[in-house]
């Protein structure tokens, strides 16, 4: 009788990673080794890089066929990376890593273990430590995850990436998902199912630097506030009340020196300091509604997520995606 194994499929999304990629395949390679009982595929995708990457990648596509590789026309971005991965995916189990080997592959092992034994849906990696890494980044990552989940109404694990595994049923679901600003580290809790911490050690990159300056990493930010929470609108109600509230007080206490006492507010000082407090906070609310006027405007042009350039040991979906 012939034992059917569970398939895995391993998303790997990769920009100017090519200083990267020989240890990684070495390593992921040794899990395969180790887990023998697991049909294990690994799909890279390519977010245009401009070096080796590619050059690296459709060699061991050659040599491997468990590699599979999907190239981008250009940059798309981390996230819609990913989500290309999950949409070539097809397998019981997908765990999601990056390539600078920060999180170790071999814990995708311990991951998958881990949902056999609890039937659990996602396990995800949740950071004890981060080596090599800036005190400022630590600290904007504590604060971020904290003001996130005070903000949205389902909750996000806190210090964890987007490395993690997850079930057939949620990877469906993921695939159903076709929003533009994606911040797939809230987009796979709200999915629901049931989920779980493995806790470990976060290494330092292996080579080269990050891709995620501070540019970037307050986009993401936005994108995961906006995308999640309608509290910055609301502020924007609780703002103009309590400016109204603050205006009648104001107003009170001017009358009431006016009628009843000897002391009058100098009237121009009053009156340049309201106008640029005034006019301080409807700039920044009107901020917040074109942040959201513009994720509207982007998901009305509905275009593809990405196209892709080629493929290697995978079937291409570029037409599909194209159409949607």
């Amino acid at each position: 009788m012939t034992l059917v194994k569970d398939k895995l499929n391993i998303i790997i999304p990769l920009f100017n990673e090519a200083d990267c990629i020989d240890e990684l395949v070495r390593r992921l390679n040794g899990l395969r080794v180790r887990m023998v009982d697991v049909d294990i595929a690994v799909i890279f995708v390519d977010d245009g890089s401009t070096d080796a990457t590619i050059a690296k990648l459709s060699d061991y596509a050659g040599k491997f066929p468990f590699v599979r590789v999907i190239e981008f026309s250009r940059n798309f971005g981390h996230q819609i990376a990913v989500t290309a991965g999950l949409d070539h995916a097809d397998a019981d189990f997908v765990a999601i890593i990056d390539a600078d080997l920060q999180d170790p592959p071999e814990l995708i092992e311990d991951m998958y273990r881990r949902a056999k034994a609890s039937g659990g849906d996602i396990i995800y990696g949740k950071r004890l430590t981060r080596k090599r890494e800036t005190w400022f980044k630590k600290i904007a990552a504590h604060v971020f995850y904290r003001v996130l989940n005070a903000l949205c109404d389902i909750e996000i694990p806190r210090d964890t990436g987007d490395f993690r595994l997850v079930s057939r049923r949620v990877l469906v679901a993921m695939q159903s998902m076709r929003e533009k600003h994606r911040f797939l580290r809230g987009m796979i809790p709200w999915v629901g199912f049931s989920s779980e911490p493995l806790f470990y050690h976060r290494d330092e990159r292996y080579a080269g630097t990050t891709k995620y300056p501070l540019r970037r990493m307050l986009k993401f930010a936005l994108d995961a506030i906006f995308s999640f929470s309608n509290e910055p609108l609301r502020l924007a109600t609780y703002t103009g009340l309590a400016a109204v509230v603050f205006g009648i007080f104001g107003g009170l206490l001017i009358l009431y020196l006016r009628l009843f006492t000897n002391y009058t507010i100098p009237g121009i000082t009053a009156v340049i300091l309201t106008m640029i407090f005034l006019g301080g906070i409807q700039i920044f609310m009107l901020g917040i509604i074109g942040e959201y006027i513009g994720r509207i405007f982007e998901e009305v042009k509905n275009r593809p997520l990405y196209i892709v350039k080629s493929v290697f040991n995978a079937d291409s979906k570029e037409s599909r995606h194209c159409d949607e």
